[in-house]
């Protein structure tokens, strides 16, 4: 069992950053990859950032690469999502999500391979 809690979302202006983090309960964090998702209102829930259970391997959807970057602390159960460069298209709900298992393999990037979600954390960017 794992349990997510996600924090670090607001208002922020176009341009502006923001550091998302997601803290983990449970004895499997190490041992999962872990996910960033975002909804928007009226949108289906899309992904955004992997990362592997060691932190040596990541993935970005296209939209988000080269402005974002996921990260993990295993010591401190957490993973996290810095966001630079932010735009008014980046507004949604974001959720952290906990993977079946460590790897970042075939098509991680789906909803469906994660098995724990958090409850999400508001991102607002105004133009």
């Amino acid at each position: 069992q794992v349990q997510l809690v996600e924090s670090g979302g607001g208002l922020v202006q176009a341009g502006g950053s923001l550091r998302l983090s997601c803290a983990a309960s449970g004895r499997t964090f190490s041992d999962r990859a872990m996910g960033w998702f975002r909804q928007a209102p009226g949108e289906e829930r899309e992904f955004v950032a992997a990362i592997d259970w060691s932190g040596g391997s990541t993935g970005y959807a296209d939209s988000v690469k080269g402005r974002f970057t996921i990260s993990r602390d295993n010591a401190k159960n957490s993973v996290f999502l810095q966001m630079n460069s932010l735009k008014p298209e980046d507004t949604a709900v974001y959720y952290c999500a906990a993977k079946a298992n460590g790897y970042l393999i075939g098509n991680y990037y789906h909803a469906s391979k994660y098995d724990y979600w958090g409850q999400g954390t508001q991102v607002t960017v105004s133009s």
